[in-house]
């Protein structure tokens, strides 16, 4: 039986509820719909951590980001290399090894490593229309010789970080400053996305079309010490909290919001080649995001906290069977789970050191053997465990460093109801599940050696 050729679709920053599909009428969405009407979408998928670089390593290594010390983007600060199997087990060489032309275009971002170290030939350093052209040029050149696995990795909306750091440049030190006059590009494209609709006037596009505040708008009255201090590190973010008006956050929720659509746009390019060279039902899609963004929640914009907005991504696999708008309630890590289900798609032999869960059996056949009790993601200041119910979160700074969250009750995470709950299995249970990953942790590290 001839093997599925698999395409990893990956957009930058972008939340779960930044779909049509998840139900957000401020934006639209068609492509990103399409993959869910004819897929298995889960609604219940995490981030490894909520910040590219950690993220990414993790969702291309199956490792969580901790195990080799990676807690954020300041990676050279906290690592001296890789270990070397890492690299060795790359996810394209697997996928080479096992019969496959592995391909990879768009953003990387990963530590002390590129696409072609991982087992991929580069295809293009754009992450934008250029990349959509170049992944569709692809698709209608495939000679079909070997069933091929691609990678579109595309920058949106991640540009909306630019939208804070030029608001504040000024305001800020050298090193904001010089990001702002860096990323030209894209501090252009931030510019572009708050543009109002053509002709109407500002008092008529906030009463009509602008999206609201979200309900968890107001930061939380007992919210963690860690977040403050995550605010003190980009002096950009605390000047946001501090001086956005409620019109500017908003204006941040369109920009957004439109910025999630020209990812959708640019993916529809992949798409429409695929479904063009007739190549659409011997392919295996799986579509994600690395992280979310706070998106004016609890007066925060950009990432890395432990909330859900950073937290809570995308995720939908477009299988082989006539599995399709099924949506799922499974608990999904995607930084472990990506290559594990996109190995056993190809039949590609699996390493032992990884920990993930492969989604194959369940997305073809509809039937889900074992459920997760909760997913782990790590941070920057701390560690979380999140079940389908409940969330802990256990910060390692900062007073408040215990929270946690009866997501149906409290989605918003507006206040902190560890002391509600005291003494629950709900609570038991999470705590133990963050004292193992770290006992965990400790175990798997040990056991990477560093080059």
């Amino acid at each position: 039986m001839k093997k599925p050729n698999l395409l990893w679709i990956l957009t930058d920053q972008q939340s779960f509820n930044m779909m049509s599909c998840a139900g957000n009428p401020y934006l639209s969405t068609p492509n990103m719909d399409y993959l869910a009407k004819k897929g298995v979408m889960f609604t219940q998928a995490y981030c490894g951590n909520p910040v590219c670089l950690p993220s990414r390593f993790s969702m291309f290594t199956g490792h969580y980001p901790g195990d080799v010390g990676l807690r954020s983007n300041e990676f050279r600060q906290e690592m001296e290399g890789l270990p070397e199997q890492l690299l060795a087990d790359g996810f394209g060489t697997l996928l080479r090894e096992a019969g496959y032309e592995t391909v990879y275009g768009g953003k990387e971002h990963f530590p002390y490593m590129r696409a072609e170290d991982l087992g991929f030939t580069y295809l293009c350093e754009d992450e934008r229309e250029e990349l959509a052209e170049v992944c569709a040029g692809y698709l209608k050149s495939y000679d079909g010789e070997k069933p091929f696995a691609m990678v579109a990795s595309f920058i949106n909306p991640h540009d909306i970080c630019l939208m804070a750091i030029s608001d504040f440049a000024s305001q800020c030190g050298e090193a904001d400053q010089k990001i702002a006059e860096l990323f030209h590009r894209e501090t252009l494209s931030v510019k572009e996305a708050q543009k109002l609709p053509e002709g109407m006037h500002p008092d008529i596009f906030f009463e009509t079309v602008c999206p609201p505040l979200p309900e968890n708008y107001q930061p939380a009255p007992d919210e963690p010490e860690a977040v403050a201090l995550l605010q003190e590190q980009r002096r950009f973010k605390k000047l946001a909290r501090e001086q956005y008006t409620d019109r500017q956050w908003r204006l941040h929720r369109w920009a957004y919001a439109r910025l999630t659509e020209q990812a959708d746009r640019q993916i529809g390019v992949v798409l429409k080649a695929l479904l063009d060279v007739g190549l659409w039902d011997d392919t295996v899609i799986l579509f994600t995001s690395d992280h979310g963004d706070m998106d004016a929640s609890h007066k925060m914009e950009h990432k890395t906290a432990l909330y859900q907005e950073c937290c809570h991504v995308p995720f939908v696999i477009k299988g082989l069977s006539d599995q399709a708008g099924v949506r799922r309630e499974e608990l999904v890590q995607n930084g472990t789970d990506c290559i594990c289900t996109l190995l056993d798609y190809a039949g590609a032999d699996r390493p032992g050191h990884l920990t993930g869960r492969s989604l194959r059996e369940g997305v073809e056949t509809g039937v889900w053997k074992e459920e997760r009790d909760c997913v782990v993601i790590e941070s920057e200041f701390g560690v979380a465990a999140v079940g389908r119910d409940y969330k802990y979160v256990r910060y390692s700074v900062g007073e408040r460093a215990e929270q946690f969250y009866d997501l149906k009750k409290n989605p918003g995470e507006t206040y902190n109801q560890l002391a509600e709950y005291e003494g629950s299995e709900a609570l038991a249970g999470l705590k133990e599940a963050v004292n193992r990953h770290l006992a965990e942790r400790q175990e798997r590290a040990a056991g990477l050696k560093c080059t």
